[in-house]
């Protein structure tokens, strides 16, 4: 049923050629929340990624175009002039938990479920269907580096079939990481320079 679900996002995901959210990022550390991020989230084909920092660090905006080792960053809007250019390798550029900027969209999502379906015995046959989404318990090798195995609670929007909530735990059951995603809007052909610092 799990690959039912990534075969239906992948499918959709051939039909969108931008799209932008609003994500809540919370980090744990020893299963207390430790960390607290929110941005918005845009995304165009083939891989140009903008996000627009909210709290912390508000007014900082990346910029990232797939394949390149470096990213921009540009920290005040009121002087779009100064901006840096910074490898995505940087501790600068990497989420609390080590995840780079190129791991963030919906084809390494998508792919991430993909492999290892394919790899990684499924452990917890939990599977739920409700009229506006479903969710599932997931097994995975961890999204960063592809080594620990991990258990994932993903939350599947049937409207649109993309994740509206993902949360990350450890083998021992402490919850590790959790991604709110809100307000998803498809298609609205955002100009490249819109994606060019």
């Amino acid at each position: 049923r799990v690959l039912a679900v990534a075969e239906k996002m992948k499918a959709v995901f051939q039909g969108v050629e931008d799209y932008s959210s609003e994500v809540e990022q919370i980090y744990f550390k020893d299963g207390v929340e430790k960390e607290r991020y929110r941005f918005k989230y845009f995304f165009k084909k083939p891989h140009r990624i903008r996000v627009e920092f909210i709290a912390p660090h508000s007014g900082l905006i990346v910029f990232y175009q797939g394949g390149e080792k470096q990213a921009t960053l540009r920290p005040f809007p009121s002087f779009p002039t100064l901006q840096f250019n910074v490898s995505i390798d940087s501790s600068i550029l990497k989420t609390p938990t080590g995840q780079s900027i190129d791991q963030t969209d919906m084809v390494f999502f998508i792919d991430f479920l993909f492999r290892n379906l394919a790899a990684v015995p499924q452990k917890d046959d939990q599977f739920e269907e409700q009229k506006d989404q479903v969710n599932f318990l997931f097994w995975g090798r961890d999204y960063v580096k592809g080594e620990t195995p991990e258990k994932y609670h993903i939350f599947i929007s049937r409207q649109n079939w993309f994740p509206v909530r993902i949360e990350r735990v450890s083998p021992e059951g402490k919850p590790m990481e959790t991604s709110i995603i809100r307000n998803y809007v498809f298609n609205s052909h955002p100009a490249d320079a819109f994606f060019t610092p």
